[in-house]
């Protein structure tokens, strides 16, 4: 399973569930409204109390919509900065990765295969084929490379 598959998915499970429960809420806030409005209805003996009575509660019930559709979007919204958040890999030569690769020449002699010295010789893996400087594994900012992967050079 690929990491940026199952964040997003996790992303979407978050926003669906606070959807859920805007959703749940707006529901309890619009009954309550009705409900209310009913009992409003019932004791105004006038046409025009009942009336305001409607009035008020229809308002309650948009301005109820209105802050759910306020937190679907704002859930949305929080959704797409956690899932644009993710890693995505510096390509090669930007960054901090470039800043670690040695040298055009350095090592090696000009037009000589890399992974060759100056003589032409093949150069030989230190480590067991994977170069470790002070703060671990020699590029990597101290993490050892993917299993199966070691010592392999990406270009």
């Amino acid at each position: 399973m690929q990491g940026g598959r199952s964040a997003s998915a996790v992303e979407a499970a978050k926003e669906a569930a606070a959807n859920v429960g805007a959703s749940a809420w707006a529901g309890k806030e619009k009954t309550k409204a009705v409900v209310q409005e009913k009992a409003a209805k019932a004791r105004a003996h006038d046409p025009a109390e009942k009336a305001a009575a409607d009035a008020r509660m229809q308002e309650r019930v948009r301005e109820v919509e209105a802050v759910k559709q306020d937190a679907m979007r704002h859930n949305a919204a929080a959704k797409e900065r956690a899932t644009a958040a993710q890693h995505h890999p510096t390509p090669i030569g930007v960054g901090a990765a470039s800043a670690t690769a040695p040298a055009a020449g350095a090592g090696a002699s000009a037009g000589a295969p890399l992974g060759t010295t100056e003589t032409g010789v093949a150069a030989k893996p230190t480590g067991g084929g994977v170069q470790r400087d002070a703060a671990g594994f020699h590029g990597t900012d101290g993490v050892p490379p993917p299993t199966g992967m070691a010592g392999a050079h990406y270009t």
